[in-house]
């Protein structure tokens, strides 16, 4: 699988990479774009710094453009908006999570729940819904997505860089191993779909 992915022109995997952390970022869209797992899985192509830095730039400008979609439609609905259909998808819950996270500590909700799957995509909309001003929520958003951009490429180039070693020292071995790994990261993005799906779920029987 590696050796395939080494084979497709960069600007394809970059392009790929920056819609799917696009679509992940983006409210509505979040609950059924894998943007984190394909993003490891891009990640694994990188090879030297000029592609890290390239491949760190796209990924870190498609979050802060779903961030800031998300924030312009709350901007744009105000508080009702946890009351449509689009955010009862992700449940009532998690946005009230969203809600209460900013209340308590402002923007800097904004940079930490970028770590936070189950309501990454509902806190900017949350927080423009709230009437967070602008020049204090692009800081945020911004190094927030620059931040998380770069942990999860570098824990993609360490993965991928482990797998073509044990490909290289293991030969036929190595072969089976790194097919065990592309296992596992399909695993990881089903895992993570459902659990946001679950999250979603639980918070809308809770809502009940």
């Amino acid at each position: 699988m590696l050796d395939w992915l080494q084979t497709l022109p960069p600007t394809v995997v970059l392009l790929v990479a920056g819609l799917l952390v696009l679509g992940e970022c983006t409210l509505g869209l979040g609950l059924v774009v894998p943007g984190e797992s394909g993003l490891l899985v891009a990640s694994t192509t990188v090879s030297d710094a000029p592609r890290f830095l390239a491949l760190w730039a796209v990924v870190t400008v498609a979050a802060i453009l779903g961030d800031s979609l998300g924030y312009l439609i709350g901007r744009r609905y105000g508080p009702r908006l946890r009351e449509t259909r689009l955010v009862r998808r992700y449940g009532a819950g998690l946005w009230d999570r969203a809600a209460d996270g900013l209340r308590r500590h402002g923007a800097w909700a904004v940079f930490f729940v970028r770590f936070l799957p189950a309501v990454r995509a509902l806190t900017p909309a949350a927080a423009g819904s709230a009437g967070l001003r602008p020049h204090r929520f692009l800081p945020a958003a911004a190094l927030g997505a620059a931040t998380w951009s770069a942990v999860h490429i570098g824990l993609g180039v360490a993965l991928g860089s482990a797998a073509r070693n044990v490909e290289k020292y293991l030969s036929t071995g190595g072969t089976v191993v790194v097919g065990l790994i592309a296992v596992v990261l399909v695993l990881l993005m089903i895992r993570t779909l459902r659990g946001r799906r679950s999250a979603a779920d639980l918070t809308r029987e809770g809502a009940r």
